[in-house]
């Protein structure tokens, strides 16, 4: 049985996640399920879900340090770090290097720019509306009637290119709507969609040097990825397990 442990809990607004490492940082446990509306529930059975996918208890957890909108509803944690921090944290442990990080979550994007040694240089986060994040995505798919986890496997179906002209939920809602009047079919708008995320991204900043995309979006969706690289002309890498990003890097916080 592995231990002693460290916990990182990332209480989103859509998911929350928990990661167990061991002292090398090494990844022992995962739980990833939806918040909900009980935030402290939430956190509590995610790092059950983890402890029992391990093999461990909770005495075996030392600290655990708590992340993300519900960060500060999580009893258990010993403390707590912004959303940054810890996604910052987290790329920085699978790309030790200079990066800008990219991560898509279900409310808002966030792009952080760490020199060689992790430190941020600087960042941006679309505190203001849902553009381009998950959210849009679910609102897309239930405009066009499809289960958002079809996404991906519909865009790989897609032969022809859709431009929708906003990424804003409101009016690409109503774009969409004349795309299926005009006769488009589902798979090109579901990779027109993609491509607002994209346009999204880039238009917040520039995205300089090694980029590396982390978030839900992503992990559920590598077109995205994919559709990035082709925006800004070369690869965008991801972690090994993109979702849990920032719940590896309040771990991590948690063990140092």
């Amino acid at each position: 049985m592995p231990g002693p442990l460290f916990a990182g809990v990332d209480v989103g607004a859509s998911a929350t996640k928990v990661a167990l490492v061991d002292a090398a940082g090494a990844l022992v446990g995962r739980a990833i399920l939806p918040s909900g509306v009980d935030f402290a529930a939430a956190g509590e059975t995610a790092l059950d879900m983890a402890l029992g996918g391990s093999g461990a208890a909770r005495g075996d957890v030392v600290r655990a340090v708590s992340s993300g909108y519900g960060r500060k509803n999580v009893a258990f944690a010993t403390s707590s770090k912004t959303e940054i921090a810890c996604h910052a944290r987290g790329a920085h442990f699978f790309f030790p290097r200079a990066i800008t990080v990219i991560d898509i979550g279900g409310q808002d994007n966030k792009i952080i720019k760490l020199d060689d040694a992790g430190n941020r240089l600087d960042f941006k986060m679309n505190r203001k509306c849902a553009a381009g994040t998950g959210s849009f995505l679910e609102e897309i798919a239930r405009r066009i009637g499809v289960q958002v986890e079809e996404m991906e496997a519909l865009a790989q179906k897609s032969t022809r290119r859709v431009e929708i002209g906003s990424f804003c939920t409101v009016f690409s809602a109503t774009e969409i709507l004349a795309l299926v009047r005009r006769g488009e079919q589902v798979p090109d708008i579901v990779r027109g969609a993609f491509l607002s995320v994209v346009k999204r991204v880039t238009e917040m900043d520039p995205l300089e040097g090694e980029v590396i995309a982390t978030g839900g979006v992503v992990a559920h969706n590598p077109t995205i990825v994919e559709l990035l690289s082709e925006a800004i002309g070369r690869p965008v890498l991801t972690p090994p397990e993109p979702q849990l990003t920032g719940a590896i890097g309040a771990a991590l916080f948690a063990r140092d």
